[in-house]
């Protein structure tokens, strides 16, 4: 069996037995991982697929949390409606922000991104009519039907099928068509349009879809927590996964899920850390960009090609002299 279906196997094994041997504080890990999966699997399709450096997706993170919230609070829906708003109104903003990676690349669009996630830490720090501001805001119990998620185990088994659902989602996408015309933008724009790719619509959706994935995240936080912080939706929760991808494998599903997995539980681990958590995470993440780019977790068909580049360039030099 491939390696990656054993880990899926041995993964859905262990998510179906803990509900049943552990409680309280480990479920509520074990709900915030799958947030953290859905979120890499986001900057995952941006970054890795379409190859469109972008540091906003904490925003849309946010976006989804305070709609989810919001909705749940004044008309009590089923949880799955707020989950979507929040997703549809992320998807939208990330359509629009999106217009930025057709102007600009690299650096720029990098700055551009975090200039807006930083404008939306302000509205949701000033907006407090709406957000709470500096004080927080305090979140109804999420309902499906009349049926109230008061606690992790019960927010458990939807935390679970909804992050199980974004992964297949991500791997459809990745191996559709759709998928392929994104990596076609993300090596190269002029040969991604001699081969009849519409780069422009492909870097928008791809903002688009990533928001969409944040924003879900965020509706998926608010069936088990009850308050948010406009604080916890800052710098450090943008370097936090932009460290998952990266770690993991840039432009691997695999990498994506590990990185969310390790640097989930690594962050808890620092919670008493605070003040030199940012530190931490960006060595980390210096030090892979530096000596390991590709990641933990890349996939074997891009390992293989970065190899024979690797082998080639001596033999290049040797025939340029």
């Amino acid at each position: 069996m491939n390696p990656d279906r054993w880990a899926l196997l041995l993964g859905a094994v262990v998510l179906l037995v803990l509900p049943f041997t552990v409680s309280g504080y480990v479920l509520y890990i074990a709900n915030l991982l799958m947030v953290f999966v859905v979120l890499s699997l986001g900057l995952h399709v941006v970054i890795g697929e379409a190859g469109q450096f972008a540091l906003s997706h904490t925003a849309f993170y946010g976006i989804g949390i305070y709609t989810a919230g919001i909705i749940n609070t004044a008309w009590h829906p089923p949880f799955l409606v707020s989950i979507l708003a929040g997703g549809v109104l992320s998807a939208v903003l990330g359509y629009i922000i999106g217009l930025l990676a057709l102007r600009m690349r690299d650096i720029y669009l990098a700055l551009a991104t975090f200039a807006f996630g930083e404008a939306m830490q302000w509205v949701f720090l000033n907006w407090e009519s709406v957000t709470g501001g500096s004080n927080g805001m305090r979140m109804q119990p999420a309902e499906l039907f009349g049926y109230k998620l008061t606690n992790d185990l019960q927010a458990y088994p939807f935390v679970v099928v909804i992050a199980g659902l974004m992964l297949w989602a991500t791997v459809a996408l990745s191996r559709s068509q759709y998928g392929a015309s994104l990596r076609a933008v993300r090596e190269s724009d002029v040969a991604a349009m001699a081969m009849g790719v519409d780069v422009k619509a492909m870097k928008q959706s791809a903002f688009a879809v990533s928001a969409a994935f944040a924003g879900i995240a965020g509706g998926m936080y608010t069936l088990f927590v009850s308050f948010i912080h406009p604080e916890s939706l800052g710098f450090q929760t943008t370097i936090l996964v932009l460290t998952m991808v990266v770690v993991g494998g840039i432009g691997s599903v695999r990498g994506a899920v590990a990185g969310a997995i390790v640097f989930g539980l690594i962050s808890e681990l620092l919670r008493q850390a605070l003040s030199i958590q940012e530190i931490i995470y960006g060595v980390i993440l210096m030090g892979f960009m530096m000596f390991k780019p590709r990641g933990l977790f890349a996939d074997r068909s891009q390992r293989a090609p970065a190899a024979a580049s690797s082998a080639q360039q001596p033999a290049v030099r040797r025939a340029a002299q």
